[in-house]
C-alpha cells in the first residue's frame, strides 16, 4: 500500500511539473538551439570554420506575441513561410509600413501584419530577399540572451547593421 502512495505521488508531481514546464515554454519563454552561422557573428561565431564547434542556445521571450511588440533590430525566432517544421533566427529590419532597399537594390515596402528579415552573416543567410517579407504570425518570440556555451552568455542587443539603410513609416 505505501508504494503504491509513493508512486501516486511521484506521478501528481512529475505531471503537475510537466504541466507547468510545458505552459511555460509555450506561453512565456524557451531555450531555443541556434544552427548555422546566417547569424554570424552576433550568434555562433566561427561555427562553421572549425569542426567541433558548438551550437549556442538563446533564450527566447514570448510575452511580445501579445501585440507583436517588436522593433527594428530584434532577434526573432520564426517558422519558415516555406516549411512550417523549420525554424529560422534573424534580425528584424524592417516592420509594417517600412520601406527596405534590398541587396538587389529594389526598394519594398513591408505590407501590415508583415515584417522583413535578415540574417547578420547576409552572404549565408535565407531570409526575406529569399522569401519576402514573413507574416508576423510566423514569429515564435525574440532572442533576449545567449544562455549556452557559459563563455558567450550574455544579451544580444536590437541593433541595425550599419549598411542597411530604410526609411521607416514614423518619418513619412
Amino acid at each position: 500500500m505505501g508504494s503504491l502512495n509513493l508512486l501516486w505521488n511521484t506521478t501528481k508531481k512529475c505531471l503537475t511539473f510537466g504541466l507547468i514546464s510545458l505552459t511555460i515554454t509555450d506561453r512565456y519563454a524557451s531555450i531555443v538551439p541556434v544552427r548555422g552561422s546566417s547569424m554570424s557573428p552576433t550568434l555562433n561565431p566561427g561555427n562553421g570554420s572549425f569542426i567541433g564547434k558548438s551550437d549556442d542556445y538563446v533564450l527566447v521571450e514570448k510575452l511580445c506575441l501579445e501585440k507583436y511588440k517588436f522593433s527594428q533590430g530584434d532577434v526573432v525566432v520564426f517558422c519558415s513561410p516555406t516549411n512550417h517544421k523549420e525554424k529560422h533566427v534573424k534580425r528584424i529590419i524592417g516592420l509594417p509600413g517600412d520601406w527596405v532597399g534590398t541587396r538587389s537594390r529594389d526598394v519594398v515596402r513591408i505590407p501590415d501584419g508583415h515584417c522583413w528579415v535578415e540574417g547578420d552573416n547576409s552572404s549565408i543567410s535565407k531570409d526575406s530577399t529569399t522569401f519576402g517579407p514573413i507574416p508576423l504570425g510566423l514569429v515564435k518570440g525574440r532572442v533576449t540572451h545567449v544562455v549556452w556555451p557559459p563563455k558567450r552568455m550574455g544579451e544580444i542587443k536590437a541593433i541595425i547593421p550599419p549598411d542597411r539603410h530604410l526609411r521607416s513609416s514614423s518619418f513619412q
